[in-house]
């Protein structure tokens, strides 16, 4: 059928654009990147370093919809060779209107753009090619949010084409040409634990009066992290992958998940090194994200053995669960994480204060991932709130340790098959003796076994850091704060 999309292979690395990169790429014109450097960075995503999928994020940003056009004029040769849409692929992440009222239009301004980089791949290419189809929406928390971009697209802007503007008339269609696609797939983007839990039965609603080829299902995992605690996020996606396999079991399809994983162990732990045992930790999911630290803040050879390591890998069974035992552990230690968190607000914020900026963005408004609130208590985004913590010696994988009994660790280790290594790469990075890390952790991490070295370097670094912030004392905390993220390998 023309103007749709078969025989597709599924990306296995999505690059992003989340700014958790220490280093500046060499192709950005400054410290912060943002419009034509991104269009620049998913060439290279592309052409340099093996990705076949970039996210073209127009949610709490400049939205620049020319991006497909602009690939195929710049990058000619290359994309002659790798046809957008067939071979490499740009996917949209549009904002939820039911979330963030005030990006609400720009979702209706990005959906509009798709029919017209169809016009300009088809005269690139010279035959009928789509090179966005796919968009994902963030904080999905209802079948019917998926349902109305579906649906919107498929109604008010393809449909109008038949449509006249007067009895009579010339069709809209005959006046400016086919609306191309004729529609597009919606990828649910799960930020919460209520909704994570649910997804199976939203991607169910939603697919009730669908027949797809495939169903992509995006999981996220930093804000996860941020909102219940590292471990808790990890059970929390497990939970989520085992009832997608059932999902797909019932309605005959490919479900296809993807996850949203960071190069801190508090974001997902994925770097160039660790591309293995990502996908030994998650072996169902099919697409993982490639943000900006993996790709900056490595050797460029390393990145490219990472990602090609992820595309060779074999997408296997989800790894099956106790989901009750998962969720009673969730609920305690999500308590307490979110506790010490809210004790910790103060010296949070003003550490964040410093953190540099690695891209261009706005606020976002929504689910307390976005609105980055706890119990009243203002927070940072999720890098900054992680580099804060790491940049002040006390890594936020700790925070909640304390809820568990060793019988729960040693349940947790079964479902996070690397929780070990994790725990061991992020506590590497704590100061044991640090005055804000709470007694209970430090009792509880002697009394758990967690074996771990510390980077003394780090820690120097660290309580600089500290020392700077409680002396008031603000000229170099930015500069120390840099010096400690290059020493990690992240900036949060």
């Amino acid at each position: 059928m023309k103007g749709t999309v078969i025989d597709m292979q599924i990306p296995r690395c999505m690059s992003t654009q989340h700014p958790d990169n220490v280093h500046t790429p060499f192709f950005s014109s400054g410290e912060i990147i943002f419009g034509e450097d991104e269009v620049k960075e998913a060439y290279y995503a592309f052409s340099h370093l093996g990705c076949t999928e970039q996210m073209w994020d127009c949610e709490g940003k400049e939205v620049d919809t020319y991006v497909v056009k602009k690939l195929l004029t710049g990058y000619e040769s290359f994309f002659r060779t790798n046809k957008l849409g067939e071979d490499v692929f740009i996917t949209l992440r549009v904002p939820n209107p039911t979330v963030e009222k005030a990006e609400a239009k720009i979702l209706l301004e990005t959906l509009e753009s798709i029919p017209r980089s169809y016009d300009a791949a088809q005269l690139f290419y010279g035959r009928d090619i789509a090179p966005i189809f796919e968009v994902i929406l963030p904080m999905t928390t209802s079948h019917l949010c998926l349902d109305r971009i579906y649906k919107y697209y498929k109604d008010y802007i393809v449909e109008r084409q038949y449509n006249s503007l007067r009895p009579g008339d010339i069709s809209l269609q005959d006046w400016i040409g086919e609306f191309l696609p004729r529609s597009i797939n919606v990828i649910p983007l799960f930020e919460d634990l209520e909704h994570m839990v649910n997804a199976d039965r939203i991607v169910m609603d939603y697919l009730e009066d669908k027949t797809p080829a495939y169903q992509r299902v995006f999981l996220a995992r930093s804000d996860l992290a941020m909102n219940y605690g590292f471990a808790a996020a990890v059970l929390i996606n497990k939970i989520a992958l085992q009832r997608f396999e059932q999902v797909a079991a019932i309605k005959g399809i490919p479900l296809l998940p993807m996850v949203g994983v960071g190069s801190a162990p508090f974001r997902g732990n994925l770097k160039p090194s660790t591309a293995r045992r990502l996908m030994a930790e998650y072996p169902s999911v099919q697409t993982f994200t490639i943000q900006s630290s993996f790709k900056y803040d490595n050797p460029v050879d390393e990145v490219r053995e990472g990602v090609r390591q992820l595309n060779e890998g074999v997408v296997k069974p989800a790894m099956q669960v106790d989901e009750e035992r998962c969720l009673e552990i969730v609920q305690r230690y999500a308590a307490e994480y979110n506790r010490q968190v809210v004790e910790l607000a103060p010296i949070i914020n003003a550490a964040a204060k410093y953190v540099p900026k690695r891209r261009a963005r706005k606020l976002h408004i929504g689910l307390f991932g976005y609105a980055r609130s706890m119990e009243g208590v203002s927070l940072p985004r999720a890098i900054s709130f992680t580099c804060a913590l790491y940049s002040i010696g006390l890594p936020p994988e700790v925070l909640g340790l304390s809820a568990l009994s060793t019988d729960d660790y040693r349940f947790i280790k079964e479902v996070f098959v690397n929780a070990d290594a994790d725990f061991a790469d992020a506590l590497s990075c704590l100061d044991i003796d640090a005055e804000i890390l709470p007694a209970s952790i430090r009792k509880k991490l002697d009394k758990l076994g967690i074996a771990y070295e510390t980077d003394q370097e780090h820690l120097q670094m660290t309580r600089d850091v500290h020392a700077s912030l409680k002396a008031a004392r603000t000229e170099r905390i930015g500069e120390v704060m840099l010096l400690a993220a290059n020493r990690r390998g992240f900036l949060g």
